[in-house]
């Protein structure tokens, strides 16, 4: 039997890390929290389902910048990277962070198999964005509920979850996703040569509900 694994990797230490295993059934086997970069490698190192697992880890952001709120509100903007005027001090116009891609390349080179993935762009397409402030208890409260509902988790608790385990699940079913049906997958962009991957259409969700969202973009 095969395990999917996914990890939602924190910028920094401070910063909870997500890790999910599911199975086949989309059954839960671990959750788990994980801080520093030394206890994410002592979890894979001793986790026995490790040959036989796909694994996905999301792509860091890189939180490293120079003082001022314009620079918070522009780095996740590429444009400004291309302009000669603004100096790149500290590499602040840098979206990614590389925390742990030493580790997992090292992994590839074992014959484990490992992805990539951008968390705020696999929600967007595989349905699972609110209306609600990002991470704030109502959009976690509403991620749980539709990985619950639509992705078939049924065993998820009904007590709200940390948010990083939610989206340690987002990374399992992609894992999982690639694996068995490769042709809903494509592939972003590369980052420290991984595949950043995302799924094409979230098949969950029935047709009517995609001819009335392209609809609405007709309309605009």
């Amino acid at each position: 039997m095969n395990y999917y694994v996914g990890l939602s990797l924190a910028s920094n230490s401070t910063t909870d890390s997500g890790v999910a295993v599911i199975d086949e059934d989309n059954n839960i086997l671990t959750l788990d929290k994980l801080y520093k970069m030394n206890d994410i490698i002592f979890f894979f190192e001793n986790y026995t389902g490790l040959k036989n697992s796909k694994l996905c880890v999301s792509v860091p952001d890189d939180r490293t910048m120079l003082d001022g709120k314009w620079r918070v509100l522009a780095k996740p903007y590429l444009q400004v990277a291309t302009n000669k005027n603004i100096p790149n001090r500290e590499n602040w116009t840098q979206r990614h962070s590389n925390r742990g891609s030493e580790y997992f390349k090292e992994l590839t080179e074992r014959g484990i198999e490992v992805a990539r993935f951008d968390i705020y762009m696999a929600r967007q397409s595989m349905h699972l964005n609110s209306c609600y402030k990002d991470r704030s208890p109502a959009d976690c409260k509403f991620l749980q509920q539709a990985l619950k509902f639509e992705w078939g988790f049924d065993n998820l608790q009904s007590n709200m979850m940390p948010v990083s385990h939610l989206e340690a699940i987002i990374g399992a079913i992609l894992a999982k996703e690639k694996s068995k049906h490769p042709e809903n997958i494509k592939t972003l962009y590369k980052f420290n040569d991984f595949d950043v991957i995302n799924i094409k259409e979230n098949l969950n969700i029935s047709t009517d509900v995609y001819n009335f969202e392209r609809k609405l973009k007709c309309t605009f």
